[in-house]
């Protein structure tokens, strides 16, 4: 009798701790979650993963042991990830920090050794104790009986966990946030779980490999370059959230047309760029501009792309430059691990990727005239005799919001600008001119930095996506011709220079931001590999249009030419 009461006693003492450990677990995941909603969606998946594993290992104070604990050590992760790599934990990470990043990152925070030892070593006696001493469910009934019921308890709880986490089942809210929200918010774990459905990537429709080899054999031995080597420098600008106001209606005034929208004697190229997305996610923009590739071509998981599209990427602008002996360089405004961006550069091509603390600036905070003399000095510390360098620069100047500050504290000419507008986009409006000037003329003394010298040198400057003034610019009345009109919400803006001739490069109506990167290497006259020949080529048929080629079945073609037999995308 002693016996069994002992063995009474250590089950209730380890299931009372389980639950006690099982609550608290809750208090650290769960509820740390900042929405009601978030909240009860991981509740709702705690307790469901603690069914699974109650019915798979038939112990109580087991299955709330695990069940916490993995919730727990997600948390603990994610917290991490987000404290030392200025970024969210996306589902992607399992596999490509693990295969790539996983010991550079523990050499250098070592502590991180101390706590996984530790867990290594009090973990498995831990989980002993409780397997030995935990109460047992579901021992009565026959075997047979038992194991069915063990199954199918499993089983249902498996469906509810599955129910919980589809995109239109109970908590269908959680999803219906934008990408910008799941990967910057601080429902860590919400957005983590939100992200295994949103992440899918699929790849785009394709031809037979019979239809696209007459479309495309004849590109696959490349084109030679025009220069002979060493081959221009090139300095490409992403201006965050830049587009040419003078196409509103109420932008009317002179401020409204700047000079960085039009041609001189040195433009190449210029007019209205087609990007994949509206009011925020640079993101895609910086994957569309390097690779030569829009993300929306992968389903839902391109908005993702630095984490789940870059890791297989196999031709890229900077790869081509690179492989041409050019010196690939990445300038950022923020910590270079911001959204997977040194992981992604460094798939896409870059030798290095500068962040902010590394340039000596205060991440977000940067002018743009900051950001280029910064460029600058690195250039000038990078630069050998005999090798090109390619310089791409990140702005934040023209990041949201724009209304965070009233009317009085803008500059003198930018206050009350716009008449005839509500006060809202008035003030939206007001501060993207007065942005857009400080802009204007960084890129004047960038122009005069790089172009305003013997040295042969391509810049491009281009706009990633229109800034959303909170919803407000939707409802703008513009002029447009009817041509871009259903692409109103996704025209920014291309400018591409040279300080040295060359033969004129087509203009279209417009250009989807996929073909900056062969637009680069012919402006800069150097060879160009079978992917970026065919890209080219594309280009030509299609008048600059991607997804919405006019061609029949081209697209599908190009697909299997490039990704299906160059492998370009694996």
């Amino acid at each position: 009798m002693r016996r069994i009461s002992l063995r009474l006693t250590r089950a209730v003492a380890v299931v009372l701790c389980a639950l006690v450990f099982f609550a608290a677990c809750i208090v650290l995941t769960a509820w740390q979650e900042p929405l009601p909603l978030q909240r009860g969606f991981i509740l709702g998946l705690m307790l469901c993963t603690f069914g699974v594993l109650l019915f798979a290992f038939g112990r109580f104070g087991m299955a709330l042991l695990v069940g916490g604990g993995l919730f727990l050590l997600l948390k603990s992760v994610a917290v991490l990830k987000l404290r030392y790599l200025d970024s969210q934990l996306m589902p992607s990470d399992f596999i490509y920090y693990v295969r790539s990043s996983l010991l550079d990152t523990l050499r250098h925070y070592p502590h991180l050794y101390t706590v996984g030892l530790a867990l290594g070593v009090l973990l498995p006696p831990l989980l002993y104790l409780v397997w030995r001493w935990d109460w047992r469910v579901l021992q009565r009934p026959p075997p047979r009986r038992g194991a069915g019921m063990r199954l199918g308890g499993a089983m249902l709880s498996a469906l509810a966990l599955w129910l919980c986490m589809l995109p239109a089942g109970p908590f269908a809210q959680v999803h219906s946030r934008n990408a910008w929200q799941k990967m910057s918010d601080d429902a860590q774990l919400t957005n983590f779980f939100v992200n295994l459905h949103d992440a899918d990537v699929e790849l785009p429709a394709m031809a037979d490999d019979a239809v696209a080899e007459p479309d495309w054999g004849a590109t696959a031995a490349g084109a030679p370059g025009r220069m002979p080597p060493p081959y221009p420098d090139i300095v490409q600008v992403l201006e965050e959230s830049t587009f040419d106001p003078s196409i509103y209606d109420a932008c009317s005034v002179p401020s409204c047309r700047v000079a960085m929208f039009h041609a001189d004697a040195r433009t190449r190229a210029h007019g209205m760029l087609r990007v994949h997305t509206f009011g925020g996610g640079t993101w895609v923009s910086e994957f569309a501009a390097l690779t030569g590739m829009p993300q929306d071509i992968f389903g839902p998981g391109g908005m993702y792309a630095p984490y789940v599209l870059a890791p297989n990427v196999h031709d890229a602008l900077a790869l081509q430059l690179r492989r041409l002996g050019y010196l690939t360089i990445g300038i950022y405004p923020t910590n270079a691990d911001f959204i997977n961006g040194r992981n992604a550069y460094q798939a896409y091509g870059f030798d290095h990727l500068y962040g902010a603390d590394e340039l000596g600036l205060v991440e977000w905070e940067e002018s743009d005239a900051q950001m280029f003399a910064a460029a600058r000095r690195i250039y000038d510390k990078v630069k050998k005799p005999g090798q090109p360098v390619f310089l791409m620069i990140l702005t934040l100047n023209q990041h949201g919001p724009h209304d965070h500050q009233p009317m009085a504290r803008l500059p003198q000419p930018y206050r009350n600008l716009l008449r005839g507008l509500p006060p809202g986009p008035a003030l939206n409006f007001d501060t993207y001119l007065a942005r857009l000037h400080a802009s204007d003329l960084a890129m004047r003394a960038l122009e005069h930095s790089f172009l305003d010298r013997p040295q042969a040198t391509v810049l491009l400057h281009f706009g990633d996506h229109q800034p959303s003034f909170n919803g407000l610019i939707r409802d703008l009345p513009r002029r447009l011709p009817p041509a871009l009109r259903p692409y109103r919400d996704y025209l920014t803006y291309y400018m591409l220079k040279s300080n040295f001739a060359g033969p004129p490069l087509p203009q279209y109506p417009l250009l989807d931001i996929a073909f900056l990167p062969s637009m680069v290497l012919q402006a800069a006259g150097v060879p160009t590999d079978a992917y970026f020949t065919a890209a080219i080529e594309l280009r030509e048929r299609c008048h600059g249009l991607y997804d919405d080629c006019a061609v029949p079945g081209l697209l599908a073609s190009y697909h299997a030419w490039t990704i299906g037999r160059l492998h370009v995308y694996e």
